[in-house]
């Protein structure tokens, strides 16, 4: 039987539109509740729309997880078209259900439909991340796929690379990470009145505190001084922005001119981002030292 892969994650990963066509990368959309309306990510709204509703509601979005009969449905779908291997890698599975609902529909999905017992495979992947943390890592598996890697290859990739992986970023509105519970109210109200930014450390599927800084100035220079120094000498990374392009110039120039050479890419964070962060964030993904 003819192998068929093909490579599949979330909309949490801010995968470009231009790469998900390029490489025929799969984006599973997630539900996002903003006011009264339920919205799908990536169908009802681009980024810069979903910026624009955000600044109209006061209350923070939500977002759904991806359920197990979802899942089910998804493997279903793909075993139906001749897919023999489906590679997923999926959203943090300490922030989310979703990767665990995919874990857990494998099985189901088995136990309905026995007859792709021998001819679909699910390979399931903790992104361990968000956005570019895991979505870099799924675009260069797509790349090597298209350029005729073979199965082994893809996912001995993807197994070296997503525990090595780290961002660091910034955060210029407590605001919302307040409300969605990433940061103690009373931590982000002292932050707000002191005038005080965090950056944050998102490895090993956990967010902390990674430095503070006074006032927005010191922002990006901190974020790109401790993305240098604990990145793996000439490796790849990536930028990470919001709804600000300021920021996404300043810590360009600031990382060219601390490595001297660019990023691999940029990467915009989506609703499912934004909802627990802000519209306004600046980062820098990377492969960490050993």
């Amino acid at each position: 039987m003819e192998q068929k892969i093909k490579i599949m994650t979330d909309s949490a990963s801010d995968i470009s539109v231009a790469d998900e066509k390029q490489y025929d990368i799969a984006i599973l959309p997630f539900k996002v509740t903003l006011g009264d309306h339920e919205y799908t990510s990536r169908v009802d709204f681009n980024n810069e729309q979903f910026f624009a509703l955000m600044a109209q509601h006061d209350e923070i979005p939500k977002t759904a997880q991806i359920t197990p009969f979802e899942f089910t449905e998804i493997y279903l779908r793909e075993a139906q078209a001749g897919v023999t291997d489906l590679v997923l890698v999926l959203i943090n599975s300490k922030g989310s259900a979703t990767y665990a609902n995919s874990v857990q529909a494998v099985a189901m999905f088995y136990q309905e439909h026995p007859e792709f017992k021998d001819t679909f495979h699910v390979h399931n992947f903790d992104g361990i991340g968000y956005n570019a943390f895991y979505g870099a890592p799924v675009v260069e598996a797509a790349k090597r796929l298209k350029n005729g890697a073979q199965l082994a290859e893809i996912l001995a990739y993807l197994t070296d690379i997503l525990p090595r992986r780290q961002i660091y970023f910034g955060i210029y509105d407590l605001k919302y990470a307040a409300k969605s519970g990433r940061i103690p109210t009373a931590v982000a109200f002292v932050g707000s009145v002191l005038n005080i930014k965090p950056v944050m450390k998102i490895a090993d599927n956990a967010i902390v505190t990674g430095a503070k800084c006074l006032g927005e100035r010191k922002l990006v220079k901190t974020v790109a001084q401790m993305s240098c120094q604990e990145m793996a000498p000439n490796t790849p990374y990536e930028l990470i922005y919001g709804s600000d392009q300021t920021c996404l110039a300043e810590i360009r120039q600031a990382m060219v001119a601390a490595l001297g050479y660019e990023p691999d890419g940029e990467y915009q964070i989506g609703a499912a981002v934004a909802a627990n962060a802000g519209p306004r964030v600046v980062g820098v993904a990377f492969t960490r030292r050993d």
